[in-house]
């Protein structure tokens, strides 16, 4: 037991990192979004815009995601007793509808400039395209290394983001040379079409888990086959396994076991299973361990306990 109170004591310190480490790339992208919403009305540019939209959204995810981090981690109560770590979904969901609000009105803004597009201001798009490359940069070089799922989505996030802005910047030196003003509203909306395929994506994802959904299908088949591997077990049904957050996993499982066994076999049943267990990294696991011919207390409307029910009843 003290073993895995240590390891939770060092979570928190990585964890602390963690939140530093958003907080930071959260003010950067947030303050720069700000910045790039005016540029891009004032240097007349619909892809820089797109840009914004995409940069608000990645600036919600880091501040929602800093936020619920911080949240995510106070203790269970007697209301929420696993917790608080779903709310990082709630706050991966709301981004999802945040950003696909913003494409849309880029798109509104985008498509009519196909019919009669308009000159952006070439320098004032350079210069933002090579401040956001290296903002951006900046803030993905401070967020690599991270672990959680939170920081990866975040790190990959930013990683796009630099290379939009590349994509605006080759757009704004060619416009600098010529003059083919359609190229600022086409490359918005393919901005924003990668913006909503992924947004979509990942809001099917996060749907997926809301739901309860197995979150790997793969370490599920892997579990089972591991408790299934037991000296004594004879199957295992009812094995729910899903996810609280797409990290903090939680299994439930009956194992049936094939012969009557003394409390010492139990023991080294419970031993085996914990060791078993131990490589998937569980938030929460509940094992039941059914004997020989024990009806199961899941089954409905099993034959078996109601043929035991009705025993029962002419015994009492």
């Amino acid at each position: 037991m003290h073993h895995h109170h240590h390891s939770h004591a060092h979570a928190h310190d990585v964890d602390n990192a963690d939140t530093t480490r958003i907080g930071w790339a959260f003010w950067l992208n947030f303050i720069f979004t700000i910045i790039e919403f005016v540029g891009g009305w004032l240097t007349n540019s619909v892809a820089i815009m797109a840009d914004a939209v995409h940069d608000l959204g990645d600036s919600l995810s880091i501040g929602l995601a800093w936020y619920l981090s911080k949240l995510g981690k106070k203790a269970a109560t007697q209301k929420y007793s696993y917790g608080f770590k779903r709310l990082s979904l709630m706050g991966a969901m709301i981004n999802g509808v945040i950003l696909v609000i913003g494409s849309v009105w880029v798109l509104s803004e985008a498509i009519p400039r196909l019919m009669e597009p308009e000159m952006p201001m070439t320098q004032g798009m350079i210069g933002l395209a090579i401040l956001g490359i290296a903002v951006n940069g900046f803030a993905a070089y401070k967020l690599h290394g991270g672990h959680s799922m939170n920081e990866k989505v975040l790190n990959w996030h930013l990683i796009e983001d630099t290379m939009g802005w590349v994509a605006v910047l080759v757009v704004a030196i060619v416009l600098h040379f010529v003059q083919w003003p359609i190229l600022d509203p086409i490359l918005s909306i393919v901005f924003t079409l990668f913006i909503l395929i992924n947004v979509v994506r990942y809001v099917v994802q996060t749907m997926g888990l809301f739901l309860q959904g197995v979150p790997d299908i793969k370490v599920r088949e892997a579990i089972s086959e591991a408790l299934l591997s037991i000296k004594h077990v004879d199957e295992i049904h009812h094995v729910h396994f899903w996810s609280l957050d797409g990290e903090q996993h939680v299994l439930t499982a009956h194992v049936v076991i094939d012969c009557s066994i003394s409390n010492n076999t139990l023991r080294e049943l419970k031993r085996q299973v914990n060791l078993l267990l131990a490589p998937f990294n569980l938030a929460h696991t509940t094992i039941e361990f059914e004997l020989p011919g024990e009806p199961c207390r899941d089954e409905p409307d099993n034959l078996h306990t109601h043929a035991h029910d009705h025993q029962h009843d002419e015994l009492t």
